[in-house]
């Protein structure tokens, strides 16, 4: 076939990719390198790109699922939005705490607030961060979930760019990151104190990977009222409600998760 003059070779490249994955139901990096007749490092780098814009998700054996993006492009979702479906959980969280409550997805290594439940009933609360975006690195909810992939996927997600610019133009230790993201799989859940705002300490659990999307719980509180009781209540709370959630959503078909080491 003929390229057309006008034609952009990178994206017709993910076109054609996410083509293969709607015919396949998944497909790996070989075999997106071999449709596309490229290196398997330009087929790496096309569907990380498609993964991190929510048009794949990665599963089991390093393949790479339709994502959110991709089932519901151009028609709206069969379903009701994910963070709807999640509310009564949202809500069981926040009646078992009394603090304020979030859901997140991960987008690439940002963090994005879909839906809160601010506490009312403290003299001293925290708002509603809907809408607000935060570096996966250091949010509780963003590190949990970075803690679901496999520490090479976590890397690759960090490496820098072709110009030699890091991920939102920051720059850490990636080995301080890796350890602290082992802790947080035996541990079963994040903690942030003081990370990404002063005076606010959150602890987060991963849902996985549901509806296409990879979620997370958090519960935020101001430091002030933070204490190793406070803080194991917290805990028992947040891991009493992902159970919940996996039991609700055991049933319906979603992708594997990522590949755990």
């Amino acid at each position: 076939m003929r390229k057309s003059p006008d034609r952009i070779e990178a994206i017709h490249r993910a076109l054609q990719v996410l083509k293969l994955m709607a015919s396949q139901g998944s497909v790996s990096v070989s075999e997106a390198a071999d449709y596309l007749a490229v290196n398997p490092s330009t087929a790496s780098r096309i569907l990380t790109t498609i993964e991190s814009d929510g048009f794949a998700v990665r599963g089991a054996k390093r393949r790479y699922y339709p994502g959110a993006n991709a089932l519901h492009f151009g028609q709206p979702p069969v379903m009701p939005k994910l963070y709807e479906r999640l509310r009564p959980h949202l809500e069981r969280l926040s009646s078992l705490t009394h603090e304020t409550v979030h859901t997140a997805t991960l987008v690439g290594t940002t963090v994005h607030h879909s839906d809160a439940i601010a506490a009312t009933d403290r003299a001293l609360v925290l708002t509603s961060r809907v809408g607000k975006r935060l570096p996966a690195h250091l949010a509780a909810s963003g590190k949990v979930m970075l803690a679901d992939l496999d520490p090479a996927v976590v890397s690759a997600r960090y490496a820098p760019t072709d110009s030699g610019a890091m991920p939102q133009a920051i720059a850490f230790n990636m080995s301080n990151l890796h350890t602290e993201l082992d802790h947080i799989r035996q541990r079963g859940y994040a903690v942030n104190v003081e990370a990404t705002e002063q005076g606010l300490v959150a602890l987060a659990v991963s849902l996985g990977h549901l509806g296409g999307e990879h979620v997370s719980f958090s519960v935020a509180l101001p430091l002030a009222r933070y204490s190793g009781t406070t803080h194991q209540h917290i805990a028992d709370a947040l891991v009493t409600v992902q159970h919940e959630v996996q039991t609700a959503f055991a049933d319906e078909g979603r992708p594997p998760l990522p590949d755990m080491l």
